[in-house]
């Protein structure tokens, strides 16, 4: 699927190589005037990657790599793609070819600091694509993140358009769903809401309000990941879109008060006006569920109408179903390692600073785990089976199954060990009935256990950005 993405990349990149980025005015000789002479003329271009290789610039691997795949999409051709590989491997050392992908996982793996100006340089050249995306690499604004990984996901910004105060059917009337569409299911103040899938796939964001709270649902089809935050801060209220970035195959929201760009993940602003600053979104709970399950659970359940005002095929598998079924990444990761699989599900979660990673397959042959997570006793609870999904991708005509994750929660548990089968109730170590609800294990004399805000992700995007995440298995 990913080759498909780039032959048509390609293709659309061709029609903006003649554009130009200007020059900066920079200082004959210094970092910037040899990235503008890249992207100059033939002629400037050579002389300048004749001055980087002969000094070995390894600050220049970056820019190479940035030319590199604007080379493949058409927009810079001021070198050919067989001469920014070999300026690539003398000033790095490392044979890499034309393999934007390895090259990309490489640099990841290194700390190397790309020369100054590079930011806005970058800037100007995925201007050629969306006049808009030069605003988000203006060298003035901070960074928590390396520029040099940020990379074009294949839309322009808000190319895939956010859901914002969707309109809602109460159950009864959502006939255009079937009992096994896989949804992500919301409960906040007393008030239940299901998000199908085969909607959200098309549209990754949705900014909405549940039980009087402000959320955003950020949902990253490409690292398998539906997080639900509390946009709600002390500052003001957020509402979120899709700025056509990506990270480690991650996606890069933005949001419309600020236009920093923010980890879909972890929830923090990372390159913008607000990064570096302390704020971090509450993460909230969400669960994937069948609609028949969630419906059984919510019957007073509102959904997503099917008439989003956007003309889309809103069928199970239409927008990504060719790639839920690979196991393979679109963009450039590197293999997740702990024993993983690229696309292994797991069930993310964090308490406090500590990140834990519980892979599904164990989650739901064990059904209640009892764990301790930064300090604290949690435990992990599956319902049902694994959510088969079948469909069709409209991209490919090619009829699809694959696996949509499975219906997990997380909770405190205190001192307290639970056993049981998950679904609807738990037993403690005495033998007390704990009704699982979507707010609290709730206890027979009225105590309540807090429910924690984990979700599915995809094991690779997961460790991409919490390496030192735990991982339930290693220990034992």
């Amino acid at each position: 699927m990913y080759q498909r993405l780039r032959s048509a990349l390609a293709c659309a990149g061709l029609a903006l190589a003649a554009a130009g980025c200007g020059g900066s005015g920079a200082e004959p000789g210094s970092d910037r005037d040899r990235l503008d002479r890249l992207i100059g003329t033939e002629a400037s271009a050579r002389e300048a990657l004749g001055e980087i290789t002969r000094e070995r610039d390894r600050r220049f691997a970056g820019p190479l790599i940035e030319l590199l795949r604007a080379n493949e999409l058409g927009l810079v051709r001021t070198l050919s793609g067989s001469e920014i590989a070999d300026g690539l491997e003398r000033i790095t050392g490392r044979d890499g070819g034309l393999d934007w992908d390895a090259w990309v996982e490489w640099y990841a793996s290194t700390d190397i600091e790309a020369p100054s100006g590079f930011r806005a340089w970058k800037g100007g050249i995925l201007s050629r694509i969306d006049s808009g995306f030069g605003a988000f690499f203006d060298e003035r604004l901070p960074s928590e993140i390396r520029v040099e990984e940020v990379v074009w996901g294949g839309v322009a910004l808000d190319g895939i358009p956010a859901l914002d105060d969707p309109a809602t059917l109460p159950a009864a009337r959502a006939r255009y769903l079937d009992e096994d569409d896989p949804v992500f299911g919301v409960a906040l103040g007393g008030e239940a809401r299901a998000y199908p899938l085969r909607i959200l796939d098309w549209h990754e964001m949705v900014n909405d309000t549940v039980g009087g709270r402000a959320v955003s649902l950020a949902y990253c089809t490409l690292c398998g990941a539906g997080v639900l935050f509390a946009t709600e801060t002390d500052e003001r209220t957020y509402t979120f879109g899709s700025s056509g970035f990506l990270m480690r195959s991650n996606k890069l929201m933005y949001d419309r008060q600020t236009r920093t760009l923010w980890n879909q993940l972890t929830g923090r602003p990372v390159l913008g006006e607000l990064a570096g600053d302390e704020v971090e979104l509450e993460t909230l709970p969400v669960v994937v569920s069948t609609w028949g399950r969630w419906r059984e659970r919510h019957p007073d359940t509102t959904v997503l109408d099917i008439r989003t005002g956007h003309d889309r095929p809103y069928s199970r598998g239409a927008a990504y179903g060719d790639y839920f079924a690979s196991p393979e990444a679109m963009f450039p990761v590197g293999p997740p390692g702990r024993g993983l699989r690229t696309k292994e599900r797991v069930f993310a979660l964090r308490v406090g600073d500590a990140p834990k990673a519980y892979p599904l397959d164990r989650v739901t042959e064990e059904r209640v785990i009892n764990d301790r997570l930064g300090g604290r006793g949690v435990v992990v609870v599956a319902a049902g089976e694994r959510i088969a999904t079948r469909g069709r991708d409209e991209r490919t005509g090619v009829d699809v199954e694959y696996d949509s994750g499975a219906e997990v929660r997380a909770y405190e548990r205190g001192r307290h060990r639970f056993a049981g089968h998950g679904s609807d109730a738990l037993r403690d170590e005495r033998g007390r009935r704990w009704r699982v609800t979507e707010d609290a294990l709730a206890g027979p004399g009225g105590e309540r256990l807090e429910r924690l805000g984990g979700h599915l992700a995809y094991a690779f995007g997961w460790l991409s950005y919490f390496p030192r995440s735990e991982v339930y298995g290693e220990e034992g």
